[in-house]
């Protein structure tokens, strides 16, 4: 993942940044649009000129005040707000939907508390997504993603609409903190750096490939602590934050940039290609898992081979393994008990 492809966010003018050249007409729905990750992902969006059509949806009252915030800015994008609790009209034909909806996690809360609560919120855009925008490409940001995609898969094959080539898992934060974490440490241009990130998106399930990074040289302890430090480099966040908020503006950013790229590839631009967890055969008892797939017209265009691994990378690979597929379960588990379509 290069972020300097991003050219809309990149470009040194508001004024071409505004009007970028490429072809234009997505309506990409953010569900969750006024909490902390779903303002300055939406802003972002705002600012990206393949999208025609961005409407915001929230529970939060405030909702159509951010989109009357956002409306005023100066670029091609039309903006629609909807509030309260049917989200049908904002999902309506939309061709992209963004979900960072749900709580946050905070100091002292296991991934069991936040999947309960986060569980029922990602399953209802699940159920009104069949409904509204059975096509669209649905990019799950909401935690714990390791078990949130396996729950829209579910919900969506109630419904008879499931198609694993739309439903994506965004963990393209662990890309951009794996490329920035290593351009520090090995004095390189970050634009540049591209490491592959494997597995799912919650602490040891995350694997940076740093094997994979040319022209770069890591000693044992260099490759254990960055290594570390990319699985869990959202408690660095919660933590700087004291406790009062979590990895919003980056996971904003990775946002933004992962729906990018997947209009990118909608629009038949060639090799265009990121790792995303989705349902894929490329590892054993694992039906979910973060790998590099090439982006298309019709979303995921082709599963790539997982990378290559050197021993230490092999190691953690296992030792990932038991965790992913507990989480992958529960998932599925609380669609085959807790839902009712």
């Amino acid at each position: 993942m290069r972020v300097a492809r991003f050219t809309n966010l990149r470009a040194s003018a508001p004024s071409r940044s505004f009007h970028a050249s490429a072809p234009a007409n997505f309506k990409v729905a953010v569900v969750g649009a006024a909490g902390g990750i779903g303002q300055p992902l939406s802003l972002l969006l705002k600012l990206n000129t393949r999208v025609t059509e961005l409407s915001l949806y929230d529970v939060a009252p405030v909702t159509p005040g951010v989109g009357a915030d956002l409306s005023h800015c100066n670029t091609p994008a039309k903006v629609s707000s909807y509030s309260g609790e049917d989200m049908s009209k904002a999902l309506e034909n939309a061709d992209v939907v963004v979900v960072p909806a749900g709580v946050p996690r905070k100091p002292g809360m296991t991934r069991d508390d936040l999947f309960n609560i986060n569980a029922g919120i990602v399953a209802n855009v699940a159920k009104t997504a069949a409904k509204s925008c059975p096509n669209a490409a649905l990019l799950i940001i909401s935690n714990p993603v390791n078990s949130t995609v396996p729950i829209v898969a579910e919900v969506l094959k109630k419904y008879g609409v499931y198609n694993p080539k739309k439903v994506f898992g965004v963990t393209t934060l662990d890309v951009v903190r794996a490329n920035t974490f290593i351009a520090e440490n090995q004095k390189q241009d970050v634009t540049k750096v591209n490491v592959p990130v494997i597995g799912g998106h919650a602490g040891i399930t995350i694997l940076p490939l740093l094997s994979q990074v040319p022209n770069s040289k890591f000693s044992d302890s260099e490759k254990e602590a960055l290594t570390h430090r990319i699985m869990f480099g959202g408690d660095e966040v919660v933590k700087a934050k004291n406790g009062a908020g979590s990895a919003t503006l980056s996971m904003a950013w990775a946002g933004a940039y992962f729906a990018d790229r997947v209009m990118r590839g909608f629009q038949g631009e060639a090799n265009v290609v990121e790792c995303t967890y989705v349902e894929n055969n490329n590892v054993a008892d694992l039906r979910f898992f973060s790998t590099p797939v090439v982006l298309g017209k019709n979303g995921v265009e082709k599963i790539l081979p997982l990378p290559a691994m050197d021993e230490f990378e092999k190691k953690k690979f296992e030792e990932m393994k038991a965790e992913l597929k507990g989480s992958i379960q529960k998932g599925e588990e609380y669609v085959a008990t807790k839902f009712t379509a």
